[in-house]
């Protein structure tokens, strides 16, 4: 799995639509020009004076998730290292485009639910290019994947349960996050103690 695929943050759904079309796809439909397609009606409905939420998001997000999965797993070339931040602008837009609409306290409990969600993604960053190594499996999929959130939250939103549903996916995804962060740097930290310890009597 390469840098790219991990900072997609697909979860199992994206995956999946990714290996069922990368057989009979184009070769011009690359990655981004998928998530530059799902990105376009999403942006419409965000900007839109009046947005009707109920059908025309449904239909948005669903739209955004085929064609946004579709690309998950294959290459295009040189362009591909746009679709990583377009699926966090995508993902980030919607949460706080339905909180706005929620009102009330739907704003603060997002921003906890995208501080985990921020914090994540910088971890996965620095966690390559320092470490070398991505998170565990079992993190991405248990964090749903950018797809799997996206059609959680707006599923919440449409039942009316948007504060309580994001207080939850804040406060459980805060936790494995960090949780699983932490444990990772303490374990980097250790071993690079360890090596330096082991050349340091090796000099000697």
């Amino acid at each position: 799995m390469s840098a790219l695929d991990v900072y997609r943050d697909d979860g199992a759904l994206a995956r999946l639509l990714g290996g069922a079309v990368r057989p009979g796809r184009p070769a011009w439909l690359g990655p981004p020009l998928l998530t530059a397609v799902a990105a376009v009606p999403l942006l419409a409905v965000v900007f839109s004076p009046s947005p009707s939420m109920p059908l025309l998001g449904a239909a948005v997000c669903g739209f955004v998730v085929l064609a946004g999965g579709a690309g998950a797993g294959q290459r295009n070339g040189r362009l591909d290292w746009v679709v990583p931040p377009l699926l966090r602008a995508v993902e980030y837009t919607v949460l706080l485009r339905l909180a706005a609409l929620a009102g009330g306290t739907a704003l603060p409990v997002c921003f906890g639910a995208l501080a985990a969600l921020a914090f994540h993604h910088y971890d996965v960053v620095y966690r390559l290019r320092h470490q070398g190594v991505p998170p565990p499996l079992w993190v991405q999929f248990g964090g749903g994947g950018w797809e799997t959130r996206l059609l959680a939250v707006y599923g919440l939103a449409a039942l009316g349960l948007l504060v309580p549903g994001l207080a939850v996916i804040a406060s459980v995804l805060g936790v494995v996050f960090v949780a699983e962060s932490v444990a990772s740097w303490r374990r980097f930290s250790q071993v690079r103690r360890a090596a330096r310890y082991e050349d340091e009597e090796d000099e000697e």
